[in-house]
């Protein structure tokens, strides 16, 4: 039994979520945890979140939160806000403001 959250629309790009998001991947909640305060990364501050939400939905399942571990976290790309920026003559340029959406599970330990 596993559980999970997802942080959408998250305003950071995917490439830059990745990054923190792969120091997590099968660690336990403990120290992926001491992982994501210590990291210096903005986007960390949202995993965390995100990963303490799925730790509490494990607890609401009945699920012992003694030994969990992340099974899966991953991030997709979500919809992207075009936005123009003037240039020289006239001309512009279009800026693409990407947006994520943070996927955690957890679950115990024994079970996989």
């Amino acid at each position: 039994m596993e559980a999970h959250a997802i942080a959408r629309y998250v305003r950071v790009s995917p490439r830059k979520a990745r990054v923190v998001v792969d120091l997590i991947r099968g660690k336990d909640v403990d120290e992926a945890r001491e992982i994501l305060e210590f990291c210096d990364k903005n986007v960390a501050e949202t995993v965390l979140k995100c990963m303490n939400s799925a730790v509490a939905n494990a607890d609401q399942a009945g699920i012992p939160t003694g030994n969990l571990y992340v099974k899966a976290t991953y991030v997709d790309e979500g919809p992207t806000l075009k936005r123009i920026r003037p240039r020289a003559k006239g001309s512009a340029s279009r800026i693409n403001k990407r947006t994520s959406h943070i996927t955690v599970r957890v679950a115990p330990r024994g079970e996989e």
